[in-house]
């Protein structure tokens, strides 16, 4: 039996380009004083008001940010993703996007929400637990915030993709050719997924650009431990161009940006641009830590480099510290009031005789006079043993721990 050999078509063949170069030196239109300097390849064709633009941007974003993790704090967020520090890397990014483009984020990108036109009060929603999304991606133009760490790339490869069919990738017309931005982390760089979107995107040259932000740090595993080289290179062995931008400089990533996407559009091919960045906050809003204290100057700087990033273990805490007798403002109020209704406060005689109960209004006295310290039974079930007279006290001593 003769088994048929299938020959493409002209309708499978796909175009061979060649592949783009990988820059490693790092792109840069403002210095760490904020004085303008010249590239060779990248240019910021803005004006003075666009520059301002851009600057009201970074302050709102920030204060946005802010109030979020305030809100966090007080109880009223589940939790919060910071971007504190990454807003340049964000806005410039976002502000390149046209309105036929596509932006495919993580769960941290809320300056890129903010250029999109997302409502802050639909972030805080979702956050909050009390809505899925919040927002309508066919009319913003961005996916709804991906959880699952790489898996976004994945979406904006298969979106751009798509692009390619609908005949809307190289035509030449800027009101319809579009391309699609996906967002990760130097942590998700590690990511099986990540390495298949890089795979599908440079086999099928699809019109998609990945936008890393390294901020130098995964959830608790520096960049050292997961690449000895930079990230912008991995480009080259998927066969398409990479860039490394200064993540601080809001000029240099809109124009780098700006210029991958616009290849992306005209059918080039996708490219990884790497901003380099730092964030200034933990992984998320939970009091854990997870990596050595302290900013980082600039990119710059040897600190920030890869070669010389910090590799020490992070002092973990083996177990979470006794909380004091009043609630702290970090403790969400849900907990807190579930504690109320399984604890109960035991009240001894005076010279420490058998536990008597307490009556309800004593209840409420101690409740009161305490924080509204938790009542009940412990988590193990025992009773909590009788407590003698404390020196000075007006009363026995209730509820102490």
């Amino acid at each position: 039996m003769t088994v048929p050999v299938h020959t493409p078509g002209p309708e499978t063949v796909r175009p061979v380009t060649t592949p783009a170069t990988v820059d490693t030196e790092l792109v840069q239109l403002l210095t760490p004083e904020g004085r303008r300097v010249e590239h060779e390849r990248y240019a910021f064709d803005g004006d003075d008001e666009s520059i301002r633009s851009l600057y009201r941007d970074l302050l709102l974003v920030r204060r946005i940010d802010h109030e979020a993790h305030a809100l966090q704090r007080h109880g009223e967020l589940g939790l919060w993703a910071q971007c504190l520090g990454q807003e340049a890397a964000q806005v410039g990014s976002g502000r390149a996007l046209r309105t036929q483009d596509f932006a495919f984020p993580t769960y941290r990108e809320h300056g890129v929400a903010w250029c999109r036109g997302i409502d802050p009060a639909r972030l805080l929603g979702l956050f909050r637990g009390v809505e899925l999304g919040g927002w309508d991606p066919a009319e913003t133009g961005m996916a709804l915030y991906s959880i699952i760490i790489g898996a976004q790339t994945m979406h904006a490869t298969g979106y751009a993709m798509a692009l390619q069919r609908d005949g809307a990738v190289g035509t030449g017309d800027p009101a319809r050719d579009a391309a699609a931005l996906a967002y990760f982390g130097d942590g998700a760089s590690s990511q099986g997924d990540v390495h298949e979107a890089f795979v599908w995107a440079s086999s099928f040259n699809a019109p998609v650009v990945f936008f890393c932000q390294n901020n130098h740090w995964a959830i608790s595993v520096p960049l050292a431990r997961q690449s000895r080289t930079p990230l912008v290179q991995r480009a080259a062995g998927y066969g398409f161009g990479g860039v490394r931008v200064d993540g601080n400089d809001v000029l240099a990533v809109h124009a780098v940006t700006q210029a991958a996407l616009q290849r992306a559009r005209d059918g080039e091919g996708p490219t990884l641009v790497e901003a380099v960045t730092y964030r200034r906050r933990p992984t998320t809003s939970a009091p854990t830590c997870a990596r050595p204290a302290g900013p980082c100057p600039s990119p710059t700087s040897e600190r920030c480099s890869t070669a010389s990033t910090p590799t020490r273990t992070p002092s973990w805490p083996r177990r979470r510290p006794s909380t004091s007798r009043t609630a702290t403002p970090s403790t969400p109020r849900v907990v807190r009031h579930e504690h109320q209704r399984q604890h109960r406060h035991e009240r001894a005689h005076v010279g420490g005789g058998p536990a008597a109960q307490p009556r309800q209004g004593d209840q409420r006295r101690s409740a009161g006079r305490h924080g509204g310290r938790p009542e009940g039974r412990r988590h193990g079930g025992g009773r909590r043993p009788a407590r003698r007279r404390l020196p000075g006290d007006g009363g026995p001593a209730e509820g102490l721990r």
